[in-house]
């Protein structure tokens, strides 16, 4: 053990208080940074600490205070490049009003998210920003509010949930892209999601119990109606929660005799196997298959061809979700609060006409 560590660990209060020449309540006050004293008193304490290298003790700080500090933050995938960098946004904000960052990846899985939330819970967070994997099933997180915990929301809302949310408008970008494509002359146009249902098939989007994917999927499957294309519930694929997953429906989505000439990827990390398998099958994009991404990764502007993506305002979902949420910590009351941000369309040389 650095034994500089173990020295200013076991420095106490009292042996501040004692160096600096005042009372243990008083050098509290200063450390803790509650209360009143004089400016000399105050520098005398702090000269004092800064010698002695004295080390809050967190826990004892939170438990007098009532703030440990901290925002607990829970997402679905952090290896999704769409997470990673909204949380980069969470913690750039919060780091600014003064709180630490403590992140816990569901893997959107409930029972993890649920498990999450009590640890969070259990070390006194001031604040939580999650990320549902389901937002039919939240009764954990109306606990936490129940128990006066502020909480946002971020990139899926829920109904049953009077909290500060902040999504995309992912229904609109739906919407666009897919009429985009059909305007190309596509009616073969299959929607790729990670989001799973319990038959492992898409029946209707009452299966959908992520909101974003949900209002995705409501998006394509309006604007198909509208175009007078038929059966098209049969184009959307659910399931591609890994990239072996990916990579088998992909494959057999792509190897099918009524083969699609466009494919809608929900993610970059999808976009991503769609553009391998492609090249594995010895198919090219854009001759024999458009393909449009969510989210504008890294990857998709220098391939070959470029992918045309949906971009998302990632990195603003998180930081507006922690402004949000500080500003509630800083005593902002009020009703719930929906915050919607735009998307865009980068258009790339991933689509081509099919006439």
């Amino acid at each position: 053990m650095d034994q500089t560590t173990a020295r200013s660990t076991s420095v106490t209060v009292a042996d501040v208080a004692h160096k600096a020449g005042v009372s243990k309540a008083t050098a509290a006050r200063v450390l803790g940074g509650y209360g009143t004293v004089s400016d000399r008193v105050r520098a005398a304490v702090v000269a004092a600490a800064r010698e002695l290298d004295y080390r809050p003790n967190e826990l004892a700080r939170s438990m007098t205070t009532g703030r440990s500090g901290t925002i607990g933050v829970v997402v679905g995938d952090i290896e999704n490049p769409f997470f990673s960098l909204a949380v980069r946004g969470i913690t750039d904000v919060a780091r600014q009003a003064g709180f630490t960052v403590i992140l816990i990846n569901s893997g959107e899985d409930l029972v993890a998210e649920r498990a999450a939330i009590r640890t969070l819970l259990a070390k006194r967070v001031d604040g939580l920003i999650v990320s549902p994997a389901k937002e039919t099933d939240v009764e954990h997180l109306h606990e936490a509010v129940r128990s006066g915990l502020p909480l946002a929301l971020l990139d899926r809302g829920s109904d049953t949930l009077d909290v500060d949310t902040v999504i995309a408008d992912d229904r609109h970008a739906a919407e666009n892209i897919t009429r985009r494509l059909i305007t190309l002359g596509h009616s073969r146009i299959a929607y790729l999601t990670a989001c799973d249902t319990p038959s492992h098939r898409f029946r209707t989007v009452r299966d959908i119990g992520t909101g974003s994917v949900r209002r995705r999927i409501e998006g394509f499957l309006a604007v198909c109606r509208e175009a007078g294309l038929t059966g098209m519930e049969d184009w959307v694929h659910v399931g591609a929660v890994s990239s072996e997953h990916t990579h088998r429906i992909v494959t057999e989505m792509l190897q099918s005799a009524q083969r699609p000439t466009a494919v809608i990827a929900s993610d970059s990390i999808i976009g991503l196997e769609v553009f391998k398998v492609h090249r594995q099958l010895g198919l090219s994009i854009p001759d024999d298959l458009s393909l449009v991404s969510f989210h504008d990764a890294d990857w998709t502007s220098v391939t070959t061809p470029p992918v045309t993506v949906v971009r998302q305002p990632v990195y603003d979902l998180g930081a507006t979700a922690a402004k949000l949420l500080v500003e509630r910590l800083n005593g902002e009351a009020g009703p719930a609060r929906k915050v919607i941000l735009k998307t865009e369309i980068l258009e790339r040389a991933s689509m081509r006409e099919v006439f």
